[in-house]
């Protein structure tokens, strides 16, 4: 149990230091790159509640919610290379 909580503080904090990033970053890319890894480490601490918890649903939360970043991401990306998100 303590290695589950180890790591989601350890998480926690990469997350913390993300959003410093997110805030301060200089380039909207280190923003986006940011969000990112705070949505990653989301949906990690999502499926570490569902282990420990042995409740599969926040499993499915995960994967909605990794499907959901990876989406933003590639409109982010589109609207930096051509300056707009949808055709």
């Amino acid at each position: 149990m303590i290695e589950f909580t180890v790591t989601a503080l350890l998480l926690v904090g990469a997350a913390v230091l993300s959003l410093y990033r997110t805030i301060i970053g200089p380039t909207l890319p280190d923003r986006i790159v940011a969000v990112n890894v705070i949505a990653t480490c989301t949906i990690i601490i999502h499926v570490l509640i569902a282990v420990i918890l042995d409740q599969p649903m926040f499993v499915d939360i995960a994967l909605t919610y990794a499907m959901l970043s990876f989406l933003v991401t590639l409109a982010a990306a589109r609207y930096l290379a051509t300056g707009r998100v949808f055709v």
